[in-house]
């Protein structure tokens, strides 16, 4: 009942809770920065995208929460598990990312790609290989604040993706634990302060880690 027993299942769902969120958001965000810096032509459109993501930066987690609830739990059938947390917390890091790697784009030389658009070279070619590289150090460290940000959200899995306890599963319709959401539940049922505060230094250790990861990464890339 939370007093004992471990948190490893919590803190095995919050990785995989956070890599889910990661590649979901950064995918969508990454197109939509690009259709947005280097392709798009109709202001209207780039300005209504621009918009639309402005609302849901607005959004309350636990609005997104009810909302994967509602939607994909109820209405689309879906469990509480895995998959639908991860697109819940997805749903909630996309607006951080898009904005970020839009600035990031916006950052590079567009002689650079006004240069390999005049010499005939694709602008897929373009942008895997020479946009991209110069981006990679900011690319990943926006990807590494984001998903810290989703490991440490306890509302939008309150309703979509977490549960009390739960073992580690392989299956990603199956529900999880994750450590946000086991803090709330320790101190909020007054369960054991104690645990509470280990719960937290776990949580801030693995983030401190994989932004630090993050960081050097980008340093031997740029380097490179």
């Amino acid at each position: 009942m939370g007093s004992e027993g471990g948190i490893f299942p919590a803190i095995i769902g919050s990785v995989y809770l956070g890599i889910l969120a990661v590649i979901f958001a950064s995918s969508l965000a990454l197109a939509t920065s690009l259709y947005i810096v280097f392709y798009g032509k109709n202001e209207m459109i780039k300005s209504f995208m621009r918009f639309t993501i402005s609302l849901i930066a607005g959004i309350p987690s636990i609005i997104l929460g009810l909302f994967g609830y509602s939607f994909l739990v109820v209405s689309l059938r879906f469990n509480i598990s895995l998959f639908t947390g991860g697109i819940v917390l997805g749903v909630m890091i996309f607006p951080f990312i898009e904005v970020r790697f839009e600035k990031a784009f916006l950052e590079v030389s567009r002689e650079l790609w006004e240069a390999s658009c005049a010499m005939g070279v694709n602008k897929v070619y373009t942008i895997l290989k020479l946009i991209i590289p110069v981006c990679f150090k900011n690319i990943m460290s926006i990807v590494s604040l984001a998903g810290s940000f989703a490991m440490g959200a306890a509302a939008p899995i309150l309703f979509s993706g977490g549960v009390f306890y739960a073992p580690v599963s392989d299956s990603i319709f199956s529900p999880v634990m994750a450590l946000p959401l086991h803090l709330y539940i320790l101190i909020g049922e007054g369960i054991s302060l104690e645990n509470a505060y280990g719960t937290a230094v776990v949580l801030v250790l693995i983030l401190l880690v994989l932004n630090t990861c993050a960081i050097l990464l980008g340093l031997w890339k740029g380097k490179k």
